[in-house]
């Protein structure tokens, strides 16, 4: 099973309903984020990906430009397709994509997966903070750490 990774533009009228089914059940189903918050103004100035299996969406993410580098969010796998591999495909494929701008890469992960993302090359800076109810912590991506 060889995984197939999509990037396209908010705008896209059959990616962006299968990213945005997939955001929901993890994000406002899953973890009761307020739909509100989930889809943001960020939406149409971001980059999002869909990752497949077969003909199968099993997890997305979107990056987009900030005044401090490169923001990676909205990281969404599936539950039945957990530990299988899949996020940290997704991750590293949008890593491949983002580095050789050189900026600065960062993300705000929420406190279950930090070891998750440090094992991937991101390093926790600062103190935990809130987002929409949840607790996060800004994570930054080393390029020497990295595999």
């Amino acid at each position: 099973m060889i995984p197939n990774l999509v990037s396209f533009e908010y705008n896209h009228p059959g990616y962006s309903k299968i990213a945005r089914e997939i955001r929901y059940a993890v994000f406002v189903d899953e973890q009761k984020v307020p739909e509100e918050l989930e889809y943001d103004a960020h939406e149409s100035t971001a980059r999002l990906y869909l990752l497949f299996i077969k003909d199968t969406a099993v997890a997305t993410c979107r990056r987009r430009y900030t005044e401090k580098g490169i923001k990676l969010e909205r990281f969404a796998v599936l539950p039945q397709f957990r530990g299988k591999g899949f996020g940290d495909f997704l991750v590293r494929e949008v890593l491949k994509e983002v580095l050789p701008e050189g900026k600065m890469i960062y993300l705000h992960a929420q406190e279950q997966v930090t070891e998750f993302y440090s094992k991937l090359g991101f390093k926790v800076f600062g103190d935990q903070f809130e987002e929409a109810g949840i607790r996060h912590f800004l994570m930054k991506f080393e390029v020497n750490k990295s595999q």
